[in-house]
């Protein structure tokens, strides 16, 4: 058997890695990861609700019946 040149083995160990790569990089964007989507434990705040240390504003009972 020959042997070869080191030029031809460098060029064909380049274009080995080169094709493993991109490879690798199309069957991964063919086929995303299955994860369900990040969802928040808590809703964000409406304009309805108050902020943080304040009361919202019962009705008093009067002392009128009606």
């Amino acid at each position: 058997m020959g042997s070869l040149s080191d030029r031809t083995v460098i060029v064909t160990l380049l274009c080995t890695l080169g094709l493993v790569f991109a490879l690798v990089f199309w069957f991964g964007k063919l086929n995303p990861p299955r994860e369900a989507p990040l969802l928040w434990k808590e809703a964000p705040p409406s304009r309805n609700t108050p902020r943080p240390g304040l009361q919202p504003r019962t009705p008093r009972a009067t002392d009128t019946v009606l």
